[in-house]
């Protein structure tokens, strides 16, 4: 196999495009100035929905610390505060109808969420196909990706589940996954997905304008030291109040278990179990010289796009620091967590024997696998079917070393026995890398 190139690769023309159609807009007043302040988006967006109440008052905060983080650091493009104020949009209008659902149905927030089954793992560690995997299983609770880009219904939602209109959210959702493959086509490679696949729940954490979500897309380090010096409770409980709506909107029996994960709760493990106190938690290891290679491709990939002045060995520093901070996190919560509500899997057993690894799993979920298997099956086969384009990356492209990332990570290495290629296995398949 050749060798990926040291230098990181750019952007697609598709984004210059739209960055100087952008400008020339502005220019002649067709399209507006971004403005990135607070009161002016909520106010903005409380009049053309008339209404007021976004909530939990905590994201505030995060919100202010967010925008100075983005006007100060994030240097983004025409085209990058553009879509940043597009999408500040979208989260307050949100929030404003998730509270308009709240106070329509009460009994959606008395809904309960037992036993959820919660993957926690580093970015690009196997915890998407752990959870592909597990969601195939129809006993199980999950989100679908459309449900995390857009998870509240829109107010005329009623008719929908009267079967009299379709809901729009899946059409959106397949428009935005369109641009995003002309801004980036390698999005596809690094983190397949398509509307109605199982996806993780980023999106609702992000909805508390919280988490590393934004740090992935923006060079925003202020907020990202911010947000690693808050207790997350109040963007975990939101993140739970609008699973029990996407339950409810689903018409989903609330006795099967969520199947959740995002890489997010390696670093609010405390917040997470004080919201979910009955979790069971599936931790997934896997060589962290692949681990954050590969983070780093996929913040370089994203920030790219929105920005014209990013360094990939600024990026690489940020990742290796963040991963560090991820796994140290998650190994000290682990120390009051009951050995009997944990399983460890490693990435690299996933590789040589799914089913083996699977089955060990269900003994610890205390499920039969029989059922499961026939859509495990059906998965791997559509996976595979695909013929995605492998994710190619290396540590050099961004400044590091296999030494620096071993000497910083190799007693995490050492504790969990996971297998080190010596190689640096710079390929990940479209299966594999998530």
């Amino acid at each position: 196999m050749q060798s990926p190139p040291l230098t990181p690769p750019r952007r697609t023309r598709f984004i210059d495009f739209m960055d100087a159609a952008i400008r020339a807009g502005r220019k002649v007043g067709l399209v507006d100035p971004a403005c990135l302040q607070a009161d002016f988006l909520r106010e903005q967006v409380s009049e053309t929905y008339g209404l007021d109440d976004f909530g939990d008052p905590w994201f505030a905060a995060a919100l202010e610390v967010m925008l100075g983080s983005v006007k100060e650091e994030a240097r983004l493009n025409a085209a990058g505060d553009f879509s940043a104020v597009k999408q500040f949009h979208h989260l307050l209008r949100d929030r404003l109808y998730a509270q308009q659902w709240f106070a329509r149905h009460p009994e959606i927030l008395s809904r309960p969420i037992r036993r959820p089954v919660i993957i926690v793992g580093p970015m690009r560690s196997g915890t998407t196909r752990m959870h592909r995997l597990l969601a195939s299983d129809r006993r199980f609770a999950h989100l679908r990706s459309f449900e995390t880009i857009s998870p509240v219904p829109r107010p005329d939602f009623g008719e929908v589940m009267a079967g009299k209109q379709e809901d729009f959210r899946p059409k959106l959702a397949s428009r935005i996954m369109k641009v995003a493959r002309l801004a980036n086509p390698r999005t596809l490679s690094i983190h397949p997905t398509g509307p109605f696949e199982p996806e993780e729940e980023l999106g609702l954490i992000a909805s508390s304008m919280y988490g590393m979500k934004f740090e992935a897309q923006w060079q925003v380090p202020t907020y990202a030291r911010w947000c690693e010096g808050q207790s997350a409770v109040p963007a975990y409980r939101h993140m739970a109040n609008l699973l029990r709506l996407i339950g409810w909107s689903q018409q989903e029996s609330s006795l099967r278990p969520w199947i959740l994960k995002t890489p997010q709760h390696m670093l609010d493990l405390p917040a997470l179990l004080e919201v979910f106190p009955d979790a069971r938690l599936i931790f997934t290891h896997r060589d962290p010289q692949s681990v954050v290679g590969s983070a780093a491709s996929l913040a370089w990939n994203q920030t790219i796009i929105y920005s014209d002045d990013v360094s990939p060995q600024a990026v690489g520093r940020e990742w290796l620091r963040k991963t560090e901070l991820m796994i140290n996190r998650m190994r000290s919560a682990r120390d009051s967590i009951p050995k009997d509500r944990m399983i460890d899997v490693q990435f690299d057993a996933m590789d040589r024997d799914w089913r083996g690894t699977m089955e060990r799993v269900y003994e610890f979920l205390d499920f039969d696998i029989e059922p499961a298997v026939p859509g495990m099956e059906a998965f791997l086969a559509r996976s595979a079917a695909q013929k995605r384009t492998p994710h190619q990356y290396s540590l050099a492209e961004f400044g590091l070393s296999k030494g620096e990332v071993s000497e910083r990570l190799g007693d995490y290495v050492r504790t969990y026995d996971i297998p080190v290629d010596n190689a640096m296995v710079a390929n990940d398949t479209a299966l594999a890398a998530v």
